[in-house]
């Protein structure tokens, strides 16, 4: 997917670095601060520059929203490029009914549960880095280590639930959107999420119950 990317010019921002030259930056931050709307509006138009100011605005976000959904962080890079991938090749049919990051924000929930789906495989037994827990405050060892264990209990708990039940945990603890909001990216209604966030929150509380 990231061949994709190159092939279109885009950078990503995890792989910005210092070589890029002051003006390319400068230029760049112009384009990121220009409204969502008006960005759009640019790309509808064949401005590539306009969309790669929208990648530097929404791919960090986007990319956290994917982790939380499909736990494994090179498949969540991967997916997260594919959003943007999808979200350029439909670009001009945005018509903007919803807001553009509602609008990215399905593409990137649907590209999750498709993902998942697909996979069909069993929770990982580890996680990248839960071998070596920082001590970043003089903390006893001991409770460093209970840290290290409650995560990974709460990353075996989120693996219990649906990808949807997921979705919406991650949108509305993670990224704090309404229940209006997360309706919707989902396509349902606010009672459905309601109903979905309250079931994922019980699910959670009793997988972790022993360690709260």
């Amino acid at each position: 997917m990231h061949e994709k990317f190159k092939r279109l010019g885009f950078i990503l921002p995890r792989v910005a670095n210092k070589s890029v030259d002051s003006s390319v930056k400068k230029e760049q931050k112009v384009v990121v601060d220009l409204s969502d709307r008006e960005l759009v509006r640019k790309c509808q138009a064949g401005n590539l520059e306009a969309f790669q100011g929208l990648v530097a605005k929404y791919y960090q976000r986007v990319l956290m929203v994917v982790l939380g959904i499909v736990r494994d962080r090179d498949d969540a890079m991967e997916v997260a490029q594919e959003v943007f991938y999808k979200a350029y090749s439909r670009i001009r049919h945005f018509r903007g009914r919803s807001t553009f990051y509602t609008w990215l924000y399905r593409i990137a929930v649907n590209q999750c549960i498709d993902f998942r789906r697909r996979q069909k495989r069993e929770p990982a037994e580890s996680n990248e880095g839960m071998d070596e827990v920082p001590d970043e405050h003089g903390r006893n060892p001991s409770d460093v280590i209970e840290s290290a264990e409650f995560l990974k209990r709460l990353y075996a708990a989120m693996e219990s639930l649906t990808p949807e039940h997921k979705a919406v945990i991650v949108l509305r603890a993670v990224e704090g959107l309404s229940y209006k909001e997360i309706s919707s990216i989902l396509g349902c209604s606010e009672g459905t999420v309601m109903s979905r966030l309250h079931y994922a929150r019980k699910r959670l509380q009793e997988k972790l119950a022993p360690y709260l």
